[in-house]
């Protein structure tokens, strides 16, 4: 099955955002469309308004729905239409019989106009009346606009207003178109024209804001995306690659140094796996060389029991037979030693990753310790004295931050380690200093001390310089000491002590703070 591939943290991040910029876009569009609609509304609403009040004063007035009827109307209410761009009163042909726009209400033109005489070639004379509405040339003079309110009037409006929008150049207007009813019967119609700019500039201010809205998000989102992609997922990348060569067992190299500088998540992530990443392959090393040491260990008293035992079939003396027997007894002991101290060592190191640690005090540790120690000498007839001597300058406790267990083992190996190689009526002494940051432990005793030249190999694994009784011992228990000291972030040395003839290790444990 073809394994698939998955997108980049970006990819999505940039698909998100799209999809939220689609919906808002949408919401938007929308909400444009909706926002000039409603204006206009609010707009003819007070039309209709205006309208029903002249339609009640029509009715109230008795006017006569006639050229000369409105022209008497708008002369009589010259406030009436004063916050209005313009008024128009058509028959019930469509025919326009009132017009505010050709009236001057504050002056009172609504006098008769100076007769106009005409002179033909041949000497006659014509009176022509100009008394007669007139059609506005400056806001409308287009025929086809006035037909178009006819057809209106004759063929569209109903019962409900009609409303009509119009941008004549630069300006926007609204018109409302509705019927005169007086007495239940339709005597006409009004036509209410108001210019309305404000609402294309309210929606224009709109378009502006979201336009730049967007524009700003657009920049915020793109200035993220690349310190997302920097700062992040590139560093992410890059630990991606290294923990895939590490897993391929690649020669390949990857420079990861420069997030170790960083002191955010992504530094703190880089340090964890760099040193989990250590770890495993010092746990996987330790393990590769431990398996050879101990075949190697295993394979030495197999060799002598194996030649004990053929030794054994052919040898007919009693004492010679004794011998061979005891010598056989010691391996096996040996072999048993080695397994089962191999065993638990490895339960210890899967078990120290899970164990966590607390406050404890170390000097009642050792104390407790000790005096389990000093009750096995009194039984096994030996006469080994342990003195604790404390030079702290205080009676504090001594508290480090560890697993007590652990710590229990440390003390009881180093103890059993002195025993082992102290003499009978010896003294194994267990010193405990104060220093700035940590406490030193020192243990020594009073047997040969170390031959090496180099001390610090009795750490290592199956350690060569045993005493007589090594069947007892596996040579794994300085080694164990030491991983566990490690772990608690401590230190330990061994050497020959200055003061007396024998063996002198130390430990430092840091402070509980």
């Amino acid at each position: 099955m073809k394994e698939k591939k998955s997108a980049s943290i970006l990819k999505k991040f940039l698909l998100f955002n799209f999809l939220v910029f689609s919906v808002l876009g949408l919401f938007t569009f929308l909400y444009i469309k909706a926002i000039q609609p409603k204006l206009v509304q609010k707009k003819t609403s007070n039309h209709i308004i205006i309208i029903k009040n002249t339609s009640d004063h029509l009715d109230r007035l008795k006017v006569k729905f006639s050229e000369k009827g409105i022209s008497t109307f708008l002369l009589s209410t010259r406030f009436l239409f004063q916050s209005i761009d313009r008024v128009q009163f058509f028959d019930k042909e469509g025919d326009l019989i009132g017009d505010t726009d050709i009236l001057d209400l504050d002056q009172g033109v609504f006098s008769k106009n100076d007769s106009i005489i005409e002179e033909d070639i041949d000497g006659s004379k014509k009176n022509q009346n100009k008394n007669k509405i007139i059609k506005d040339n400056n806001i409308d003079s287009s025929l086809n606009y006035y037909n178009e309110v006819k057809n209106n009037i004759l063929y569209r409006i109903k019962s409900q207003p009609l409303i009509t929008e119009r941008k004549i150049k630069n300006n926007f207007l609204v018109s409302t178109l509705s019927k005169v009813i007086i007495n239940n019967k339709t005597t006409g119609y009004i036509l209410v024209t108001e210019e309305a700019n404000e609402i294309l500039i309210a929606v224009q201010e709109r378009k502006n804001f979201i336009i730049r809205t967007v524009l700003a998000i657009a920049l915020v989102i793109f200035i993220f995306s690349v310190f997302l992609n920097k700062y992040i997922l590139k560093p992410i990348s890059f630990l991606v690659k290294y923990t895939e060569i590490i897993k391929a067992k690649s020669d390949k190299a990857i420079n990861i140094d420069q997030f170790f500088v960083r002191s955010d998540e992504v530094g703190k992530l880089t340090q964890s796996i760099h040193e989990m990443t250590l770890d495993l392959q010092k746990r996987t090393n330790r393990a590769e060389t431990f398996s050879t040491d101990l075949a190697h260990e295993i394979r030495n008293p197999l060799a002598s029991l194996k030649g004990a035992a053929e030794i054994l079939d052919k040898t007919i003396q009693s004492k010679d037979r004794e011998k061979l027997l005891n010598i056989i007894n010691h391996d096996v002991e040996r072999i048993e030693r080695l397994i089962t101290d191999y065993s638990q060592m490895l339960k210890d190191e899967a078990s120290l990753s899970r164990e966590k640690m607390i406050k404890i005090n170390l000097g009642i540790i050792i104390k407790n310790v000790s005096e389990d120690f000093k009750q096995v000498i009194l039984s096994s007839n030996k006469n080994i004295i342990i003195k604790i001597i404390n030079k702290k300058n205080n009676n504090k406790g001594i508290y480090i931050l560890g697993i007590e267990n652990r710590i229990e083992q440390v003390i009881a190996n180093l103890l059993d380690n002195a025993i082992s190689f102290s003499k009978n009526d010896g003294t194994i002494l267990i010193e405990i200093s104060e220093l700035k940051y940590d406490f030193l432990i020192t243990f020594k005793d009073e047997g040969p001390g170390f031959k090496e030249k180099n001390i610090s190999t009795i750490f290592k694994r199956f350690y060569s310089n045993r005493p007589m009784n090594f069947g007892k011992h596996s040579g794994l228990g300085l080694n164990i000491v030491k991983n566990i000291i490690e772990l608690h972030r401590g230190k330990i040395k061994a050497l020959n002590r200055t003061d007396a003839k024998g063996a002198q290790i130390e430990f430092l444990l840091p402070k509980y703070s």
